[in-house]
């Protein structure tokens, strides 16, 4: 049995097949023909839905080309996936025909749509622990209505990416998932598109998709699709997810108590608890996990982007490998790049510091790992002060998960075990999804037997002491600078 997972990202797609075992078959990935639409005013960002199928058609055959060589057949596939970035709006007609660009999670056009959102639907958003901000899909359908109001009229129905691509393989797109409907307005509490969206803002309650939970069956692959990507007809297709759940899942922290770490140019901390978690800052939110659980996530400023910014990528894995042999150094780093931090705290005017006089590039590129080790402890501590239970492993992707090195560090530093898992991505966790769905007894079940941890590495309990002085004069300087009470 083999379980297909298609990512569509900001700049291209990927496609994996999974066995149930966890083993990638097949896999596959391609850049979009063009990133972007030209000449747009400042803070506007565009994409085209047809580069989008264009890559998917390419690296579902890529996939399968790859399958076919390892002795497997395309009907071996019992189910598919999809995952695509979260907040993006995609405005379509009853066939599924976009009749506006596609604004991006990133455009910030709706900056005044945003605060009348927030104004709204104040209650909604307080319950459920976020603000309305720019790169919500909301306020970008509320700016269509302000601004474009003739091809807001002609939308028969507001879809994330996540569902143009499940409508596109279904034929059915008045459809949704709850981890996507979040940033469209939808009450996870309540589980309805909440009155102030038709009442306050006049956007007609028939032009919001039917919502389901992830993996929940969203229909059956149509026979033209399935011709077009070369799959059996009629093969399962699971309610999809955001790239960001789709990613944690990928990792396999998927029960309460499991947190993930992504680092790549930032720094992501997202995890599942029994309870919603509430934030009066603003610095996270939660989606709703299928079992019941919640999602909490949030993002800092502040990852690898130190790294890109101050050595050469030639000298990068040289720094790594020798890194433990200057671990713990004397200093004591936040090495944020440009102005402004989001989480573990908010602060618009947050820059970054360096104690200490480094003595050479090694000891300043392993301080910096120290600094980002530092802050993933803050905002720890920060989710267990909003509530969290944060379990004694911490699952950690992204690029900067590759480091040996790192991974040793922020042990230390967390006094937590870190697990590297052997594949981790979005496609990964959508095919975890279509699993879920069709093989095993739900999400954790799929995702306990298809994430295999390829490092484990625990703190070294000689560094405990240092590792515990090196954090308290990060938290202090933090709490000097005003960054943190």
């Amino acid at each position: 049995m083999i379980f297909c997972g298609i990512d569509v990202g900001t700049q291209g797609a990927r496609c994996v097949m999974v066995t149930g075992q966890g083993e990638v078959v097949g896999e596959s990935a391609c850049p979009f023909q063009k990133l972007a639409a030209e000449g747009l005013p400042e803070g506007w960002f565009e994409q085209e839905p047809e580069h989008w199928l264009t890559a998917v058609r390419s690296v579902v055959h890529g996939a399968l080309t790859m399958l076919e060589k390892a002795g497997q057949s395309p009907r071996a596939v019992r189910a598919i996936s999809v995952t695509s970035t979260s907040g993006t709006l995609c405005a379509l007609d009853d066939a599924g025909r976009p009749v506006a660009p596609v604004i991006m999670y990133s455009d910030s056009r709706s900056t005044d749509e945003a605060a009348a959102v927030q104004a709204a639907g104040a209650a909604v958003a307080s319950s459920l622990g976020y603000r309305f901000g720019t790169s919500f899909a909301l306020p970008k359908i509320l700016w269509l209505k302000n601004h474009w109001p003739d091809l807001f009229a002609a939308a028969n129905v507001f879809v994330s990416p996540t569902d143009f691509i499940i409508g596109y393989l279904t034929k059915s797109w008045r459809r949704t998932d709850q981890t996507n409907a979040l940033k469209y307005g939808y009450d996870l509490i309540e589980q309805r598109w909440p009155e102030f969206i038709e009442k306050e803002l006049e956007i007609p309650r028939q032009t919001l998709p039917n919502v389901q939970m992830t993996g929940q069956r969203a229909g059956d692959l149509a026979a033209d699709s399935a011709t077009e990507l070369g799959l059996p007809i009629g093969t399962p297709v699971a309610a999809g997810l955001t790239d960001g759940c789709a990613s944690q899942i990928s990792s396999g922290a998927v029960a309460p108590g499991d947190f993930n770490t992504t680092i790549g140019t930032t720094l992501v901390i997202k995890g599942v608890t029994q309870k919603l978690l509430l934030d009066p800052q603003g610095r996270i939110y939660c989606h709703k996990h299928p079992e019941g659980w919640w999602l909490p996530g949030g993002a800092s400023n502040t990852g690898a982007e130190c790294l890109d910014a101050e050595f050469e990528p030639a000298d990068r894995d040289r720094l790594s490998a020798t890194a433990l042999e200057y671990s713990p150094t004397s200093l004591v780093s936040y090495p944020l790049v440009g102005r402004g931090e989001r989480f573990p705290f908010q602060n618009a005017d947050a820059q970054a510091f360096l104690l200490g006089e480094p003595k050479r590039p090694e000891e300043r590129f392993t301080a910096h790992l120290e600094g980002v080790a530092c802050l993933e402890r803050l905002a720890f501590e920060t989710m267990e002060e909003l509530g969290a239970e944060v379990g004694e492993r911490i699952y950690s992707a992204g690029g900067g998960a590759r480091s040996d090195a790192w991974l040793q560090i922020r042990a230390d530093t967390l006094g937590r075990t870190v697990l590297r898992p052997r594949v981790t991505g979005g496609a990964m966790g959508a095919a975890i999804v279509a699993a879920a769905m069709t093989e095993f007894k739900g999400l954790t079940d799929a995702a306990r037997q298809m994430v295999k941890i390829e490092r484990e590495t625990p703190p070294r309990a000689d560094m405990t002491a240092a590792y515990d002085e090196k954090y308290g004069k990060f938290r202090e300087e933090c709490r000097r600078r005003g960054y943190i009470r």
